[in-house]
């Protein structure tokens, strides 16, 4: 498995190029900007991107979105409790004071138990609502991938529409149950792992 990430778009969202060395298939996670920086990944690499996934909808995660399907292909695939926030993607990035091009409908549905092939590769979705109702997570190959709902250090702040404090809690009581050598991949910011989110992350107290 080989992954790539670039911050992208007006807040520096991290988005990620995942894909299988042996195929050569693999996916784009939160295209939040800057399509050109991740296309000029995609084909040095010569990946074959089949699906962008979004694991929220929030303008800065899917900005990039309807330039990189126009470029690629790729289905765009997010979860149904996320729809109503991503088609008004251009008024939020408007009310931000950011330009953003507002993404067609998403092709497919995303929810908890779904499994996304990227050639010999496999990524479990689980559904962590909280940052927003529809966030979704994606684990497998020893990593997660958590969107904006667990940072190092932190978690996705909840008093967004459609965010709930008591959903988030539950969310991440799942994620620190994991492995502790599970990699976790934000959307914000550094990597961390769940050992180390489990013994110092704040929120830890708030459970």
């Amino acid at each position: 498995m080989k992954i790539s990430a670039v911050a992208v778009g007006p807040i520096q969202s991290n988005c990620y190029i995942v894909w299988d060395e042996g195929s050569g298939d693999g996916i784009v996670i939160d295209p939040g900007g800057d399509e050109e920086k991740i296309v000029r990944i995609v084909e040095e690499n010569g990946v074959r991107v089949g699906m962008i996934v979004c694991t929220h909808a929030h303008f800065d995660h899917v900005g990039g979105v309807s330039e990189l399907k126009k470029k690629t292909g790729a289905r765009v695939a997010i979860h149904r409790r996320d729809l109503e926030i991503f088609m008004h993607a251009r008024h939020q990035g408007m009310l931000w004071g950011f330009a953003v091009e507002q993404p067609a409908t998403p092709d497919l549905f995303l929810d908890e138990g779904d499994e996304i092939a990227v050639g010999g590769l496999r990524f479990a979705v689980l559904w962590t609502p909280g940052h927003s109702p529809g966030g979704i997570c994606l684990f497998g190959e020893g990593v997660l991938f958590t969107g904006d709902t667990v940072f190092a250090g932190s978690v996705g702040r909840t008093d967004l529409p459609g965010g709930s404090a008591d959903d988030l809690k539950k969310s991440f009581s799942r994620i620190i149950s994991l492995p502790a050598e599970t990699g976790i991949l934000p959307g914000h910011g550094p990597g961390s792992t769940v050992g180390e989110e489990k013994e110092t992350n704040f929120f830890v107290y708030e459970l």
